[in-house]
Protein backbone atom coordinates (compact mmCIF):
# COMPACT_ATOMS: atom_id res chain seq x y z
CA UNK A 1 0.00 0.00 0.00
CA UNK A 2 1.98 3.37 -1.04
CA UNK A 3 2.00 6.24 1.60
CA UNK A 4 0.38 9.09 1.72
CA UNK A 5 0.94 12.40 -0.24
CA UNK A 6 2.72 15.25 1.08
CA UNK A 7 2.01 18.86 -0.34
CA UNK A 8 4.07 22.26 0.78
CA UNK A 9 3.07 25.67 -0.36
CA UNK A 10 5.19 28.59 0.09
CA UNK A 11 6.58 27.34 3.64
CA UNK A 12 8.65 29.46 5.27
CA UNK A 13 11.18 28.93 8.37
CA UNK A 14 13.55 30.88 10.17
CA UNK A 15 15.58 31.66 13.03
CA UNK A 16 15.58 34.77 14.58
CA UNK A 17 17.53 37.13 11.37
CA UNK A 18 18.14 33.89 9.02
CA UNK A 19 15.88 32.82 6.77
CA UNK A 20 15.92 29.26 6.04
CA UNK A 21 13.30 28.44 3.74
CA UNK A 22 11.67 31.54 1.93
CA UNK A 23 8.70 29.93 0.20
CA UNK A 24 9.16 26.39 -0.60
CA UNK A 25 6.64 24.33 -2.62
CA UNK A 26 6.73 21.03 -3.06
CA UNK A 27 4.71 18.00 -4.13
CA UNK A 28 5.64 14.40 -2.99
CA UNK A 29 3.09 11.99 -4.08
CA UNK A 30 1.82 8.80 -2.36
CA UNK A 31 4.47 5.76 -2.68
CA UNK A 32 7.04 8.36 -4.67
CA UNK A 33 10.04 9.03 -4.20
CA UNK A 34 11.83 12.58 -3.93
CA UNK A 35 15.25 13.69 -3.96
CA UNK A 36 16.08 17.17 -2.08
CA UNK A 37 19.68 18.28 -3.84
CA UNK A 38 21.26 21.80 -3.19
CA UNK A 39 24.31 23.30 -2.00
CA UNK A 40 25.14 23.21 2.25
CA UNK A 41 23.59 25.62 3.98
CA UNK A 42 20.62 26.25 2.29
CA UNK A 43 18.09 23.96 4.02
CA UNK A 44 17.74 20.98 3.29
CA UNK A 45 17.71 19.56 6.58
CA UNK A 46 15.53 22.14 7.89
CA UNK A 47 12.88 20.75 5.27
CA UNK A 48 13.29 17.35 6.32
CA UNK A 49 12.98 18.43 9.72
CA UNK A 50 9.75 20.30 9.24
CA UNK A 51 8.44 17.61 7.34
CA UNK A 52 8.86 15.23 10.94
CA UNK A 53 7.35 18.37 12.78
CA UNK A 54 10.82 18.97 14.84
CA UNK A 55 10.37 22.46 13.45
CA UNK A 56 7.33 24.02 12.85
CA UNK A 57 6.80 26.44 10.25
CA UNK A 58 6.20 30.15 10.11
CA UNK A 59 4.11 30.82 7.20
CA UNK A 60 2.39 28.05 4.16
CA UNK A 61 0.60 25.17 4.15
CA UNK A 62 1.66 21.92 4.80
CA UNK A 63 -0.48 18.50 4.19
CA UNK A 64 -0.76 15.26 4.29
CA UNK A 65 -3.01 12.77 2.08
CA UNK A 66 -5.19 16.02 1.68
CA UNK A 67 -5.25 17.26 6.03
CA UNK A 68 -3.49 20.32 6.75
CA UNK A 69 -1.04 19.69 9.61
CA UNK A 70 -1.73 22.88 11.23
CA UNK A 71 -5.55 22.02 11.52
CA UNK A 72 -4.18 19.00 13.58
CA UNK A 73 -4.34 19.37 17.82
CA UNK A 74 -1.54 18.10 19.58
CA UNK A 75 -2.99 14.52 19.44
CA UNK A 76 -3.93 14.35 15.93
CA UNK A 77 -0.33 15.59 15.24
CA UNK A 78 1.39 13.15 17.16
CA UNK A 79 -0.72 10.48 15.23
CA UNK A 80 0.29 12.31 12.20
CA UNK A 81 4.21 11.99 13.17
CA UNK A 82 4.01 8.45 14.44
CA UNK A 83 3.51 7.43 10.57
CA UNK A 84 7.19 9.24 10.27
CA UNK A 85 10.11 7.41 10.48
CA UNK A 86 13.38 9.73 9.87
CA UNK A 87 17.38 8.56 9.30
CA UNK A 88 19.98 11.22 10.07
CA UNK A 89 22.53 12.33 8.71
CA UNK A 90 24.76 10.77 10.90
CA UNK A 91 22.72 8.27 12.26
CA UNK A 92 22.18 9.95 15.07
CA UNK A 93 22.27 6.79 17.52
CA UNK A 94 22.29 6.83 21.15
CA UNK A 95 25.90 5.73 22.10
CA UNK A 96 25.27 4.66 25.50
CA UNK A 97 22.46 1.79 24.53
CA UNK A 98 22.97 -1.37 22.24
CA UNK A 99 22.55 -1.36 18.92
CA UNK A 100 18.87 -3.13 19.40
CA UNK A 101 17.22 -0.70 22.26
CA UNK A 102 18.76 2.03 19.51
CA UNK A 103 16.26 0.51 17.23
CA UNK A 104 13.86 -0.08 19.38
CA UNK A 105 14.19 3.53 20.94
CA UNK A 106 10.82 4.94 19.83
CA UNK A 107 8.93 1.26 20.86
CA UNK A 108 9.81 1.52 23.92
CA UNK A 109 9.42 5.01 25.02
CA UNK A 110 6.51 6.50 23.03
CA UNK A 111 4.80 2.68 21.53
CA UNK A 112 5.15 1.42 25.31
CA UNK A 113 6.09 -1.96 23.84
CA UNK A 114 7.46 -4.65 26.12
CA UNK A 115 11.28 -5.18 25.80
CA UNK A 116 11.08 -8.65 24.92
CA UNK A 117 8.25 -7.16 21.74
CA UNK A 118 11.00 -4.34 20.71
CA UNK A 119 13.67 -6.25 20.53
CA UNK A 120 12.11 -9.11 18.74
CA UNK A 121 10.68 -6.55 16.61
CA UNK A 122 14.28 -4.26 16.36
CA UNK A 123 16.10 -8.39 15.37
CA UNK A 124 13.44 -8.42 12.78
CA UNK A 125 14.15 -4.45 11.17
CA UNK A 126 17.84 -5.70 11.66
CA UNK A 127 17.86 -8.73 9.42
CA UNK A 128 16.45 -6.94 6.61
CA UNK A 129 19.20 -4.70 6.68
CA UNK A 130 21.47 -7.53 6.51
CA UNK A 131 22.85 -7.59 10.61
CA UNK A 132 22.80 -10.54 12.50
CA UNK A 133 21.26 -10.94 15.71
CA UNK A 134 24.19 -11.46 17.23
CA UNK A 135 25.03 -7.51 16.39
CA UNK A 136 22.39 -6.49 18.52
CA UNK A 137 23.72 -6.31 21.69
CA UNK A 138 26.75 -4.58 20.18
CA UNK A 139 26.98 -0.75 21.20
CA UNK A 140 27.69 1.93 18.26
CA UNK A 141 31.22 2.64 18.61
CA UNK A 142 32.03 -1.20 18.32
CA UNK A 143 29.95 -0.84 14.60
CA UNK A 144 31.34 0.29 11.12
CA UNK A 145 30.17 3.28 9.45
CA UNK A 146 28.35 1.37 6.97
CA UNK A 147 26.58 -0.31 9.92
CA UNK A 148 25.38 2.71 11.84
CA UNK A 149 23.75 3.50 8.35
CA UNK A 150 21.85 0.43 8.57
CA UNK A 151 21.29 0.50 12.37
CA UNK A 152 20.23 3.91 11.32
CA UNK A 153 17.90 2.49 8.38
CA UNK A 154 16.30 0.02 10.86
CA UNK A 155 15.52 2.30 13.22
CA UNK A 156 13.81 4.54 10.91
CA UNK A 157 11.58 1.31 9.83
CA UNK A 158 11.05 0.58 13.25
CA UNK A 159 6.93 1.10 13.75
CA UNK A 160 6.86 0.43 9.36
CA UNK A 161 6.51 4.16 9.04
CA UNK A 162 4.11 5.32 5.88
CA UNK A 163 6.69 7.94 4.58
CA UNK A 164 10.30 7.69 5.26
CA UNK A 165 12.92 10.84 5.47
CA UNK A 166 16.48 10.29 4.83
CA UNK A 167 19.36 12.54 5.12
CA UNK A 168 22.18 12.05 3.60
CA UNK A 169 21.98 7.71 4.13
CA UNK A 170 25.39 7.92 2.18
CA UNK A 171 27.46 10.86 3.54
CA UNK A 172 30.63 9.82 4.54
CA UNK A 173 30.98 6.42 3.25
CA UNK A 174 33.30 4.87 0.58
CA UNK A 175 31.53 3.83 -3.18
CA UNK A 176 31.18 0.25 -2.47
CA UNK A 177 29.34 0.55 0.64
CA UNK A 178 27.63 3.74 -0.76
CA UNK A 179 26.13 1.12 -3.46
CA UNK A 180 25.31 -1.08 -1.07
CA UNK A 181 22.80 1.35 1.08
CA UNK A 182 21.75 2.32 -1.84
CA UNK A 183 20.69 -0.80 -2.83
CA UNK A 184 19.27 -1.17 1.01
CA UNK A 185 17.06 1.95 0.49
CA UNK A 186 15.50 0.63 -3.35
CA UNK A 187 15.17 -2.48 -1.73
CA UNK A 188 13.40 -1.33 1.40
CA UNK A 189 11.28 1.15 -0.93
CA UNK A 190 10.24 -1.92 -3.03
CA UNK A 191 9.22 -3.57 -0.10
CA UNK A 192 6.94 -1.51 1.99
CA UNK A 193 5.75 1.33 -0.48
CA UNK A 194 6.32 4.40 1.82
CA UNK A 195 6.83 7.48 0.32
CA UNK A 196 9.82 8.67 0.68
CA UNK A 197 11.93 12.46 0.65
CA UNK A 198 15.85 11.69 0.93
CA UNK A 199 18.63 14.45 0.94
CA UNK A 200 21.55 13.45 -1.21
CA UNK A 201 24.58 15.05 -2.45
CA UNK A 202 25.83 11.93 -4.15
CA UNK A 203 24.17 12.44 -7.73
CA UNK A 204 24.57 8.84 -8.68
CA UNK A 205 23.35 7.81 -5.32
CA UNK A 206 20.45 10.14 -6.16
CA UNK A 207 19.38 9.27 -9.44
CA UNK A 208 19.04 5.25 -8.13
CA UNK A 209 17.24 5.64 -5.56
CA UNK A 210 14.82 8.94 -6.45
CA UNK A 211 12.49 9.15 -9.11
CA UNK A 212 12.10 12.90 -8.72
CA UNK A 213 14.90 15.41 -7.59
CA UNK A 214 13.96 18.94 -6.60
CA UNK A 215 16.88 21.91 -6.14
CA UNK A 216 16.73 24.08 -3.26
CA UNK A 217 18.33 27.29 -3.25
CA UNK A 218 18.00 30.25 -1.22
CA UNK A 219 15.40 28.87 0.69
CA UNK A 220 13.06 28.00 -2.60
CA UNK A 221 13.11 25.10 -4.70
CA UNK A 222 13.99 26.47 -7.99
CA UNK A 223 13.91 23.50 -10.02
CA UNK A 224 12.14 19.89 -10.03
CA UNK A 225 11.96 16.79 -12.50
CA UNK A 226 12.45 13.23 -13.34
CA UNK A 227 16.28 12.59 -11.56
CA UNK A 228 17.04 11.04 -15.18
CA UNK A 229 16.69 15.18 -16.32
CA UNK A 230 19.41 16.70 -13.59
CA UNK A 231 22.37 16.37 -15.75
CA UNK A 232 20.49 18.24 -18.85
CA UNK A 233 17.87 20.43 -16.85
CA UNK A 234 18.62 23.94 -18.83
CA UNK A 235 19.14 25.26 -15.35
CA UNK A 236 22.21 26.95 -14.98
CA UNK A 237 22.07 26.50 -11.28
CA UNK A 238 21.41 22.59 -11.22
CA UNK A 239 23.82 22.27 -14.44
CA UNK A 240 26.82 23.55 -11.93
CA UNK A 241 25.90 21.88 -8.90
CA UNK A 242 25.05 18.30 -10.43
CA UNK A 243 28.31 18.35 -12.88
CA UNK A 244 30.38 19.90 -10.03
CA UNK A 245 31.02 22.91 -11.76
CA UNK A 246 33.33 25.71 -10.30
CA UNK A 247 32.04 28.13 -12.92
CA UNK A 248 28.58 29.02 -12.48
CA UNK A 249 26.27 31.00 -10.59
CA UNK A 250 26.45 29.63 -7.34
CA UNK A 251 29.10 30.94 -5.72
CA UNK A 252 31.83 28.90 -4.65
CA UNK A 253 34.13 31.37 -2.56
CA UNK A 254 32.42 32.39 0.71
CA UNK A 255 32.90 36.15 1.50
CA UNK A 256 34.13 36.67 5.16
CA UNK A 257 32.28 40.11 5.40
CA UNK A 258 29.04 38.07 4.86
Amino acid sequence: MAGPAIKLETVTKAFADNHVLRGIDLDVPAGGSVVVIGPSGTGKTVLLKTLIGVHTPDSGRMSVDGTEVSALDAAGRRGLYGRFGMLFQKSGLFDSLPVWENVAFRLLQQDRMSRREARDRAIEKLGLVGLAPGEADLFPSELSGGMQKRVGIARAMAADPDVLLLDEPTAGLDPIMSNIINDLILEVMETTGATVVSVNSDMKGAARTAQTAAMIYDGRIIWSGPTADMRASGNPYVDQFVNSRAEGPIPTVVDPAA
